[in-house]
């Protein structure tokens, strides 16, 4: 493993700030001077990293789309499971959630669209390919099967107070119980290794 240089060592942590600063602000609130401040360098140094804040924006979002990938890893014959992975990673990184939303608000058909655009395709292949295998039922279009099961798997991201604030008419408050509720959910839509009838 090469050793990490100084400037590798200014880029992560330019990076590591800006990771921080879009996902509390989104890419117009964010701020370049609040980043190079919080990474230890400066404006001018940034920019010879990054050539604009929207740069920098689609270099964060493109390493978050393949860290997301990684860590939910879709399974077109277990989309249960996949629905799991993603309520789990997204209970762990809130602000990795937020981060990706404020950027297809803001930059729609922008920057890190192309990563998107991608992983989006290849999602889509992926279900249509269980399709015709037969674990899939083929009525469904894969696009809404990939935004059915997005959705529910984070339908809980950022909303756990919704528990408390509901007290006693919640049957089990546990988190164990709203990741249970994730996966039963997308199991009556989309039975794991169904017969796609």
């Amino acid at each position: 493993m090469a050793p990490t240089t100084a400037a590798d060592s200014t880029r992560d942590r330019i990076v590591a700030a800006a990771r921080a600063e879009f996902a509390r602000y989104g890419i117009a609130g964010a701020r370049i001077t609040r980043i190079a401040k919080a990474a230890r360098t400066s404006s001018e140094r940034l920019y010879a990293y990054f050539r604009s804040k929207e740069a920098l924006y689609a270099f964060v979002a493109d390493q978050e789309m393949a860290a997301v990938s990684e860590a939910t890893r879709l399974d077109a014959t277990d989309l249960p499971e996949y629905a799991g992975r993603v309520h789990d990673y997204f209970q762990r990184h809130p602000d990795r959630g937020r981060l990706m939303t404020w950027g297809r608000m803001e930059l729609s058909g922008g920057a890190g669209d192309d990563v998107f655009r991608d992983a989006t395709r290849r999602k889509v292949a992926q279900l249509r390919a269980a399709q015709e295998a037969g674990h899939l039922d083929p009525v469904w279009d894969p696009i809404d099967i990939l935004v059915f099961v997005n959705q529910i798997a984070m339908a809980w991201s950022g909303q756990l107070d919704l528990v408390e604030a509901a007290g006693d008419d919640v049957r089990d408050p546990s988190p164990a119980a709203r990741r249970a509720a994730v996966v039963a959910a997308i199991q009556r839509l989309f039975p794991a290794g169904g017969d796609g009838a």
